[in-house]
């Protein structure tokens, strides 16, 4: 008899029924279905809000190494086959009398060779390559530029934007594909003559202070 009390008391402390055990699986797994799908959307708006980042680091630090090393330098955006947004390379270039750099002149650093009159030689600036493999793919995220086909924009030493190099990339927008409308902004990064980019709202009338400018 006190057996069996103290073993009833046990079961009732510590056990769990099948039954229990039952419940318990299926309330865990009805959470996965719906908690799993929610972070997956989560962190796909996450990743295409923080894309912009992705660029605007560019563009900055493009600026950056003109002025850092006295030198000329440019961004050049190339197409990622794989996410469909745009990779980026920084390169840098002294010029040298009669041979400026620019699209056409001047040789530039690679991203396994400095450019010539580095004044570290061999252990001078290599060009810095970013991927976009980890940004949102063309179907959540459309990227587009402005004007249309510009893909680069080359920086004086000051750290203004080179006007004599035609065709140069005055904005860079970000649209959601239709599907992730209302849970992305629109957002565009705009790059003026002075060579600092910047967030703004293509969407806005230029009243606003927060529209791109014209």
């Amino acid at each position: 008899m006190f057996h069996q009390l103290t073993a009833g008391a046990r079961r009732g402390q510590g056990g769990v029924t099948l039954i229990e055990l039952l419940i318990t699986i299926t309330i865990f797994g009805i959470m996965l279905a719906i908690g799993i799908p929610a972070m997956g959307g989560w962190m796909m708006t996450s990743k295409a809000r923080a894309a912009s980042e992705f660029y605007l680091d560019g563009f900055a630090t493009a600026r950056r190494q003109a002025v850092l090393h006295n030198a000329a330098s440019r961004i050049v955006l190339s197409a990622n086959p794989n996410s469909g947004q745009f990779d980026w390379q920084i390169d840098i270039c002294y010029p040298v009398p009669g041979t400026p750099c620019n699209a056409n002149t001047g040789t530039w650093s690679t991203t396994t060779t400095p450019a010539p009159n580095d004044p570290q030689g061999a252990a001078g600036f290599r060009s810095v390559f970013r991927s976009a493999d980890a940004l949102p793919d063309s179907e959540v995220l459309i990227p587009s530029m402005a004007p249309v086909g510009a893909t680069q924009i080359y920086y004086t030493a000051l750290g203004w934007v080179d006007p004599s190099v035609p065709a140069r990339l005055t904005q860079l927008r970000l649209d959601p594909a239709p599907r992730m409308a209302g849970k992305i902004p629109v957002v565009a990064l705009s790059i003026t003559l002075a060579g600092m980019p910047s967030k703004c709202d293509p969407t806005l009338a230029a009243t606003d202070s927060r529209a791109c400018p014209p």
